[in-house]
Formats: C-alpha cells, sequence, structure tokens
C-alpha cells in the first residue's frame, strides 16, 4: 500500500479523527488534562451500551463453541493483542478452564507483549500461520481486535477462519471498518476521537477492555462457571486464592469458616463439589456424580437434590 493511499485510509478511521475539545491538551494544569481525559472516558460506557446486542451474539457464538469442544482465540496487535492475551491468561485460575481453551495472539509474538513490535501488524501471512499453528478449525471461534478495524494482521486471520469454516467476530472503534466487513460479527464501539490524536491505547483500548470481560464472563456464566454471582470454579492455586474459595463456600452456604475449610479439604479444593457437599450432606463422590449429571451447573444440581 502506497503512502498516500494509507492517508487516505487513516482520515476515513475515527480513532485518527483530532479531537476538538483537546486541541489545547498542552496548555493546561494537570487537574485540567485529568479532567478532559474523565470526560473523554465517560463516553466510552455509553458507546459500549449501544453494541450490547452485537456482543450478545458474540457470546451466544463462543458457547455454542464451548459446548462443541471449540476454543476461544483472540487475535491483535499492539495494545489490542496484549488486552486479548490478558484476557485469555486470566480465564484459566478464575473459572478453572483447561489449558488451551481460551488462548491470545498477538502480531509479533511473546516478545511483543513487552516490547513494542509495531511493524509486525502489517505481517498478513504471520497471521495465518499463527492460526495454523494452533491448528485452528471449524469448532473454534476467532475474535480479531483491532480499534483501527484495518490491522493486515487481523484481517488475514479472519479471513483464513472464515476459511476453515469457524465462527469470527471483529472487535472494534471505527465504522464500517475492512475486518468488520469481514466477520461474521461485527462489534464496533465508536468511542470517537481520542484524546491524543490516534492513541488508542485510551478510550478504544478502555472500550476493548470492557466487551473482553464481557465476553468471556458471560460465556463462562452460560456454560455453568458460576453460582449465583459467585467463582466457583475458582482454581486456589495460591494462598489468597484458597482464602478466597473459603470465603465463596461461605457465601454460597451461609456456613462457618470452619465448616467451609473441612469440605474445601474433603473435596480436594473443588469449590462447587464442597458447596454441594454443604447444602446436600452429601459425600464428594455423591457431589461430583451430581455435577457430572447436570454438566457442571451447580445451580442445576441443587434445585434437583432439592426437588
Amino acid at each position: 500500500m502506497t503512502q498516500a493511499n494509507l492517508l487516505s485510509e487513516l482520515n476515513d478511521i475515527a480513532s485518527e479523527a483530532r479531537n476538538q475539545d483537546t486541541l489545547n491538551i498542552d496548555t493546561l494544569s494537570t487537574l485540567a488534562i485529568l479532567e478532559k481525559m474523565n470526560h473523554e472516558d465517560q463516553k466510552v460506557a455509553g458507546a459500549v451500551h449501544a453494541v450490547l446486542a452485537d456482543i450478545a451474539l458474540g457470546v451466544d457464538v463462543i458457547v455454542d463453541s464451548f459446548n462443541q469442544n471449540g476454543r476461544l482465540i483472540y487475535m491483535g496487535a499492539g495494545t489490542s493483542g496484549r488486552l486479548g492475551i490478558l484476557d485469555a491468561v486470566e480465564c484459566m485460575p478464575t473459572f478453572s478452564v483447561p489449558q488451551g481453551m481460551v488462548i491470545g495472539l498477538i502480531a509479533g509474538g511473546e516478545k511483543a507483549v513487552v516490547h513494542a513490535a509495531e511493524g509486525a501488524e502489517d505481517n498478513k501471512e504471520q497471521g495465518v500461520s499463527d492460526l495454523k499453528a494452533l491448528q485452528f478449525n471449524a469448532k473454534d471461534v476467532l475474535v480479531g481486535i483491532a480499534a483501527s478495524g484495518r490491522t493486515p494482521y487481523v484481517a488475514a486471520g479472519l479471513e483464513y477462519a472464515k476459511q476453515c469454516g469457524a465462527k469470527t467476530i471483529a472487535l472494534n472503534c471505527s465504522a464500517k471498518s475492512l475486518i468488520g466487513q469481514i466477520a461474521d460479527i461485527d462489534i464496533c464501539a465508536q468511542v470517537g476521537p481520542e484524546v491524543l490524536t490516534g492513541s488508542t491505547r485510551l478510550k478504544s483500548g478502555t472500550a476493548q477492555k470492557l466487551i473482553l470481560n464481557m465476553l468471556s464472563t458471560a460465556s463462562m456464566i452460560r456454560i455453568g462457571k458460576t453460582y449465583q454471582n459467585l467463582m466457583v470454579d475458582l482454581k486456589a492455586s495460591n494462598q489468597k486464592l484458597y482464602a478466597r474459595a473459603v470465603r465463596i463456600v461461605m457465601q454460597a452456604t451461609d456456613c462457618d469458616e470452619q465448616t467451609a475449610s473441612e469440605a474445601l479439604v474433603q473435596a480436594n479444593k473443588e469449590v462447587k463439589v464442597a458447596i454441594l457437599m454443604i447444602l446436600t450432606n452429601s459425600s464428594p463422590e455423591r457431589a461430583r456424580g451430581e455435577l457430572s449429571e447436570h454438566n457442571g451447573y451447580l445451580r442445576h444440581a441443587v434445585s434437583q437434590s432439592s426437588s
């Protein structure tokens, strides 16, 4: 692509436009700068709210994939890629999902997580090869993340995913974007021009983080990873998380700390099992069996045992 063509493209991208409310930001006091930033940040929640129906479509597609033993793959460059990786890595300790069920890919590979590799975003071939390395297939879902909506690495990945017969989701902040046109579902949070022209780690990044939170969390809720609003598939892998596990058991059952701790020990630190043991006065083996019969949905197992 020639420089002239690229400049023309950037003119059509909302996040590249100049924010008329911050033209004088370099003359302001510290507090006034922060007030400007905060004012702009308040627009993000509204932009996300406007695309909730599209986010819901994305969640439903992800849930269908999980129910077929498919995977959720995030793909992005720069800030977008890092946000995808952040959401992916948090799924395992939060919801005890198997390693590889949610994966984040970033242009430039792992080194790009901590060292900027901005040129990597133009590598279409890498976008395809990164998916091939994962043996990406029709059961999986690909979420391509790019604030501009034009990142070649992401666009190529989405095109390859469609060729594989997989469902695709575009997460961007620019209307009528390239990746939005490629993907099955276009989630476009139009947050408007950034405080600093083109710095999409700001409002665009915040919107992407909120939407990624929604995609993964709502999907995990839908496949039974929670009970009420408690993270009952928490992996108690350190002291803080074990203490949280004890607290979750106490909150779910209204029991005391000793009862919760004893149940967790008997349940081999499996929070769902410990809760069901207490609520139904059952053994660890019976509780596991009940959960298995209800595909891991604790609420269903509790309701069945109570009826």
